[in-house]
């Protein structure tokens, strides 16, 4: 494993496949009475946000707290920042308070690698989200959840998504969670469809490794799993479609769509999610929506890479015991 984790294109199949495997021992401590682990005791994180977020923050702080670190939570609301300081000052304030681990979110597509690469502070860099650019922790919970669907918990273990067929959906152009899902998607084997409005798609796609397809319905029957994205109005300036109805009709997931999709198909949403555009109560609240299992494979895969970015280079090594002993005691 590296030494920060910035984008999802950094990771190597067996790095991607060494955390999906680690976050499936870290899913076993959920399942026990007491949800913590001695792992990173001693250890300080800072959940830097620049940006407002719920899932994300939570499922950090969560992951954190099951490892026993310090965790200090910062939002740019209400500190310094609003104030005018710069990131290279906060960070340096951080530094001197000796912090071993930094997840950021920031507007700035860059500013979580503009941190690790500074020199401004000696900690592991975790890219939270950055602007339109990555999302590699998302993309990561996506495919973990789409791994334990598809291929199966037990028989999953050193698998990766070889020959499986995704499609993504919605707005493309504005979508971190989009460029990491390709990235890490194309590493892991699987096939990669985009389908968005001509008007969503990004400028380059043709060199990003997938597909690019304007019809919906026609990529429906052939998908093992379907990523529906929001519509991120607050980074539009402009009309990038005639109406919301014209969008929905074109591009949102109903139930008549879902059943053209194969049985075992799955339906997939970072979330929020705005009911009634990009999908529908029916099929939000379907079995095969996987929205609420992607909330809490996030915290198994935040656990899994801070684990290996502050705990441990592999989880057979001698500080995963504590990682290790979660099968024995329930043997």
């Amino acid at each position: 494993m590296m030494r920060h984790l910035i984008s999802a294109a950094d990771l190597t199949r067996d790095d991607a496949v060494l955390i999906l495997d680690t976050a499936e021992e870290m899913a076993r401590v959920a399942d026990r009475p007491i949800k913590k682990l001695p792992t990173l005791r001693g250890r300080t994180v800072v959940n830097l946000f620049f940006e407002d977020s719920t899932r994300t923050r939570i499922s950090f702080e969560a992951a954190e707290k099951r490892l026993s670190a310090d965790v200090i939570n910062f939002s740019a609301k209400g500190s310094s920042v609003s104030k005018g300081e710069s990131l290279k000052d906060t960070a340096q304030t951080l530094e001197a308070m000796g912090v071993d681990a930094v997840v950021i979110r920031h507007g700035a597509s860059g500013a979580p690698y503009r941190l690790a690469t500074s020199g401004w502070i000696d900690a592991a860099v975790i890219n939270a989200g950055d602007g339109t650019h990555q999302h590699p922790t998302q993309a990561l919970l996506d495919a973990f959840t789409m791994r334990r669907r598809l291929v199966g918990r037990d028989a999953g273990l050193g698998q990766d998504l070889a020959g499986k067929r995704i499609t993504i959906v919605g707005d493309v152009l504005h979508s971190r969670v989009a460029r990491s899902n390709v990235d890490l998607l194309h590493t892991l084997g699987a096939e990669v469809t985009l389908v968005a409005p001509p008007t969503l798609v990004p400028v380059g796609v043709e060199t990003w490794p997938c597909e690019v397809s304007y019809d919906l319905d026609s990529t429906l029957p052939k998908s093992d799993a379907v990523m529906m994205l929001r519509v991120q109005r607050e980074r539009m300036n402009a009309a990038f479609f005639p109406t919301e109805r014209e969008y929905s009709r074109r591009y949102g997931l109903d139930g008549d769509r879902m059943a053209r999709m194969p049985e075992h198909a799955i339906v997939m949403h970072p979330g929020p999610m705005v009911r009634g555009m990009e999908i529908t109560a029916e099929v939000a609240d379907s079995g095969r929506c996987t929205v609420v299992e992607q909330v809490a494979n996030g915290v198994s895969i935040r656990m899994a890479v801070l684990y290996l970015l502050l705990g441990g280079a592999t989880p057979d090594s001698k500080d995963a015991s504590a990682v290790a002993q979660t099968r024995t005691e329930e043997k």
